[in-house]
Protein backbone atom coordinates (compact mmCIF):
# COMPACT_ATOMS: atom_id res chain seq x y z
CA UNK A 1 0.00 0.00 0.00
CA UNK A 2 1.74 3.27 -0.73
CA UNK A 3 2.29 5.44 2.21
CA UNK A 4 -0.19 8.20 1.19
CA UNK A 5 -2.72 4.96 1.57
CA UNK A 6 -1.74 4.22 4.94
CA UNK A 7 -4.85 2.85 6.94
CA UNK A 8 -7.37 5.15 8.14
CA UNK A 9 -5.18 8.10 6.42
CA UNK A 10 -7.44 8.32 3.23
CA UNK A 11 -10.64 8.69 4.83
CA UNK A 12 -9.52 11.49 7.26
CA UNK A 13 -8.68 13.65 4.08
CA UNK A 14 -12.46 13.41 2.80
CA UNK A 15 -14.35 16.48 3.34
CA UNK A 16 -11.26 17.97 4.48
CA UNK A 17 -11.10 22.16 3.95
CA UNK A 18 -7.71 23.83 3.07
CA UNK A 19 -7.07 27.61 3.00
CA UNK A 20 -4.01 28.22 1.78
CA UNK A 21 -3.24 31.85 3.13
CA UNK A 22 -0.11 34.59 3.32
CA UNK A 23 1.36 37.80 2.16
CA UNK A 24 1.29 39.29 -2.11
CA UNK A 25 3.67 37.10 -4.20
CA UNK A 26 3.97 34.05 -1.50
CA UNK A 27 3.22 31.50 -3.55
CA UNK A 28 -0.30 30.31 -2.65
CA UNK A 29 -1.54 29.33 -6.46
CA UNK A 30 1.83 27.01 -6.80
CA UNK A 31 1.23 24.88 -3.86
CA UNK A 32 -2.67 24.71 -4.23
CA UNK A 33 -2.08 23.47 -7.69
CA UNK A 34 0.30 20.94 -6.04
CA UNK A 35 -1.24 19.73 -3.70
CA UNK A 36 -4.79 19.05 -5.64
CA UNK A 37 -2.60 17.02 -8.07
CA UNK A 38 -1.17 15.11 -5.42
CA UNK A 39 -4.49 14.46 -3.64
CA UNK A 40 -5.89 13.62 -6.70
CA UNK A 41 -3.23 11.09 -7.84
CA UNK A 42 -4.34 9.50 -4.71
CA UNK A 43 -8.52 9.19 -5.86
CA UNK A 44 -9.23 12.12 -3.84
CA UNK A 45 -12.07 14.59 -5.61
CA UNK A 46 -10.60 17.56 -4.64
CA UNK A 47 -12.00 21.59 -5.55
CA UNK A 48 -10.11 24.20 -5.53
CA UNK A 49 -11.13 27.85 -5.54
CA UNK A 50 -10.23 31.28 -5.09
CA UNK A 51 -11.67 33.98 -2.17
CA UNK A 52 -12.94 36.02 -3.66
CA UNK A 53 -14.49 34.69 -6.46
CA UNK A 54 -15.66 30.94 -7.86
CA UNK A 55 -18.93 31.92 -8.38
CA UNK A 56 -20.81 34.37 -10.66
CA UNK A 57 -21.87 36.37 -8.07
CA UNK A 58 -18.43 36.22 -5.97
CA UNK A 59 -16.32 37.02 -9.34
CA UNK A 60 -18.50 40.22 -9.50
CA UNK A 61 -17.62 40.99 -5.92
CA UNK A 62 -14.15 40.18 -6.64
CA UNK A 63 -14.13 42.91 -9.63
CA UNK A 64 -15.43 45.54 -7.27
CA UNK A 65 -13.38 44.81 -4.57
CA UNK A 66 -9.97 44.52 -6.78
CA UNK A 67 -10.63 47.74 -9.01
CA UNK A 68 -7.95 50.46 -8.61
CA UNK A 69 -10.79 52.81 -9.53
CA UNK A 70 -12.88 52.16 -5.78
CA UNK A 71 -10.67 54.32 -3.50
CA UNK A 72 -13.34 55.87 -1.63
CA UNK A 73 -14.32 52.02 -0.43
CA UNK A 74 -14.10 52.15 3.37
CA UNK A 75 -12.69 49.03 5.35
CA UNK A 76 -15.77 48.44 6.79
CA UNK A 77 -17.70 48.12 3.36
CA UNK A 78 -14.52 46.14 2.11
CA UNK A 79 -14.75 43.75 4.75
CA UNK A 80 -18.66 42.79 4.18
CA UNK A 81 -17.84 42.72 0.73
CA UNK A 82 -15.44 39.67 0.93
CA UNK A 83 -17.64 38.06 3.98
CA UNK A 84 -20.66 38.25 0.92
CA UNK A 85 -18.34 36.41 -1.56
CA UNK A 86 -17.73 34.03 1.02
CA UNK A 87 -21.27 33.23 1.94
CA UNK A 88 -22.19 32.16 -1.78
CA UNK A 89 -19.12 31.03 -2.03
CA UNK A 90 -19.88 28.36 0.91
CA UNK A 91 -23.84 28.18 -0.03
CA UNK A 92 -22.25 27.36 -4.12
CA UNK A 93 -19.64 25.38 -3.71
CA UNK A 94 -17.40 24.82 -0.55
CA UNK A 95 -20.58 23.00 1.56
CA UNK A 96 -21.32 20.33 -1.70
CA UNK A 97 -18.39 19.07 -2.00
CA UNK A 98 -17.46 18.54 1.59
CA UNK A 99 -21.12 16.70 2.14
CA UNK A 100 -19.71 14.77 -1.06
CA UNK A 101 -16.62 13.72 0.68
CA UNK A 102 -13.97 15.71 -1.60
CA UNK A 103 -11.18 18.07 -0.26
CA UNK A 104 -11.74 21.95 -0.63
CA UNK A 105 -8.49 23.85 -1.44
CA UNK A 106 -9.21 27.98 -0.93
CA UNK A 107 -7.24 30.41 -1.97
CA UNK A 108 -7.65 32.88 1.07
CA UNK A 109 -10.65 33.41 3.32
CA UNK A 110 -11.65 34.67 6.57
CA UNK A 111 -7.74 34.48 7.79
CA UNK A 112 -6.93 37.08 4.91
CA UNK A 113 -9.81 39.49 6.33
CA UNK A 114 -8.02 39.16 9.70
CA UNK A 115 -4.96 40.01 8.23
CA UNK A 116 -5.79 42.71 5.33
CA UNK A 117 -8.94 44.73 6.95
CA UNK A 118 -7.95 44.26 10.94
CA UNK A 119 -8.16 47.33 12.79
CA UNK A 120 -8.89 50.04 9.14
CA UNK A 121 -11.80 51.73 10.16
CA UNK A 122 -11.34 50.30 13.73
CA UNK A 123 -12.83 46.99 12.81
CA UNK A 124 -11.29 44.34 15.80
CA UNK A 125 -10.83 40.29 15.26
CA UNK A 126 -13.64 39.89 17.46
CA UNK A 127 -16.08 41.97 14.66
CA UNK A 128 -14.38 40.01 11.82
CA UNK A 129 -14.65 36.47 13.62
CA UNK A 130 -18.15 37.03 14.42
CA UNK A 131 -19.76 38.66 11.16
CA UNK A 132 -17.34 35.78 9.44
CA UNK A 133 -19.47 32.86 10.77
CA UNK A 134 -22.22 33.98 10.06
CA UNK A 135 -21.18 34.21 6.45
CA UNK A 136 -20.09 30.91 6.34
CA UNK A 137 -22.24 29.41 8.72
CA UNK A 138 -19.85 28.47 11.31
CA UNK A 139 -17.91 25.87 8.43
CA UNK A 140 -13.92 27.56 8.65
CA UNK A 141 -11.30 25.33 7.36
CA UNK A 142 -9.56 22.80 9.42
CA UNK A 143 -6.28 23.76 8.39
CA UNK A 144 -4.79 27.10 7.28
CA UNK A 145 -1.59 27.26 5.69
CA UNK A 146 0.20 30.75 5.69
CA UNK A 147 2.92 30.63 3.72
CA UNK A 148 5.05 33.51 5.45
CA UNK A 149 7.51 35.43 3.56
CA UNK A 150 9.88 38.36 4.39
CA UNK A 151 8.39 41.49 2.99
CA UNK A 152 11.48 42.87 1.31
CA UNK A 153 11.24 39.25 -1.24
CA UNK A 154 7.23 39.69 -1.34
CA UNK A 155 7.63 43.40 -3.03
CA UNK A 156 10.46 41.58 -5.16
CA UNK A 157 7.52 38.79 -6.52
CA UNK A 158 5.58 41.28 -6.89
CA UNK A 159 7.33 43.95 -8.90
CA UNK A 160 8.52 41.51 -11.33
CA UNK A 161 4.85 40.02 -12.29
CA UNK A 162 3.77 44.50 -12.69
CA UNK A 163 7.02 44.76 -15.06
CA UNK A 164 6.52 41.68 -17.09
CA UNK A 165 4.57 42.65 -20.31
CA UNK A 166 2.04 40.28 -21.03
CA UNK A 167 1.64 39.28 -24.87
CA UNK A 168 -2.29 39.13 -26.59
CA UNK A 169 -3.76 37.28 -29.32
CA UNK A 170 -3.19 40.41 -31.44
CA UNK A 171 0.32 40.93 -30.93
CA UNK A 172 0.83 43.96 -28.58
CA UNK A 173 1.81 43.88 -25.44
CA UNK A 174 -0.08 44.77 -21.58
CA UNK A 175 1.26 45.86 -18.38
CA UNK A 176 -0.40 43.88 -15.85
CA UNK A 177 -1.80 46.73 -13.12
CA UNK A 178 -1.73 46.56 -9.21
CA UNK A 179 -5.14 45.81 -8.05
CA UNK A 180 -6.27 48.11 -5.40
CA UNK A 181 -4.61 46.27 -2.35
CA UNK A 182 -1.46 45.60 -4.00
CA UNK A 183 -0.92 49.65 -4.23
CA UNK A 184 -1.00 49.87 -0.58
CA UNK A 185 2.29 50.97 1.17
CA UNK A 186 4.78 49.03 2.03
CA UNK A 187 3.91 49.68 5.73
CA UNK A 188 0.86 48.36 5.48
CA UNK A 189 1.96 45.08 3.98
CA UNK A 190 4.24 44.23 6.71
CA UNK A 191 1.07 44.99 9.20
CA UNK A 192 -0.67 42.34 7.27
CA UNK A 193 2.31 39.87 7.60
CA UNK A 194 2.53 40.38 11.14
CA UNK A 195 -1.13 39.96 11.84
CA UNK A 196 -1.55 36.81 10.11
CA UNK A 197 2.12 35.50 12.34
CA UNK A 198 -0.42 36.69 15.25
CA UNK A 199 -3.34 34.54 13.65
CA UNK A 200 -1.46 31.70 13.59
CA UNK A 201 0.31 31.73 16.77
CA UNK A 202 -2.93 32.55 18.48
CA UNK A 203 -4.50 29.01 16.70
CA UNK A 204 -1.53 27.14 16.74
CA UNK A 205 -3.88 24.03 15.85
CA UNK A 206 -5.58 24.94 13.17
CA UNK A 207 -2.64 27.19 11.98
CA UNK A 208 0.87 26.09 10.25
CA UNK A 209 3.31 28.80 9.04
CA UNK A 210 5.46 27.68 6.30
CA UNK A 211 8.49 29.84 4.85
CA UNK A 212 7.64 30.73 1.48
CA UNK A 213 11.83 31.67 0.64
CA UNK A 214 12.09 27.91 0.09
CA UNK A 215 12.52 26.48 -3.03
CA UNK A 216 8.78 25.19 -4.49
CA UNK A 217 9.53 21.59 -4.02
CA UNK A 218 10.85 22.17 -0.21
CA UNK A 219 7.63 23.94 0.12
CA UNK A 220 5.65 21.33 -1.55
CA UNK A 221 6.85 19.06 1.20
CA UNK A 222 5.81 21.08 4.06
CA UNK A 223 2.45 21.68 3.10
CA UNK A 224 2.37 17.74 2.98
CA UNK A 225 3.52 17.33 6.10
CA UNK A 226 1.38 19.93 7.42
CA UNK A 227 -1.48 18.05 5.80
CA UNK A 228 -0.83 14.81 7.44
CA UNK A 229 -0.32 16.04 10.30
CA UNK A 230 -4.22 18.35 10.00
CA UNK A 231 -6.05 14.92 8.86
CA UNK A 232 -4.53 12.52 12.00
CA UNK A 233 -5.93 15.12 14.12
CA UNK A 234 -9.41 14.82 12.88
CA UNK A 235 -12.02 13.27 14.95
Amino acid sequence: MPPDLAEGFFDRLKGMFICFDGGEGCGKSTQIVRLRDRLAAIGLEVLAVRDPGSTRIGEAIRHILLNPDHLEMGMRCEMLLYMAARAQMMHETIRPALAAGGVVLTDRFISSTLAYQLGGDGLSADEIRVVGKIAVNGRLPDLTIILDMPIEQSVERVRAKFERKTPTLYGDEVTVIKDRIEQRPLEYHAKVRDNYLAQAKAEPKTHRVIPADQSPDEVAAAVWKAVELAAHERR
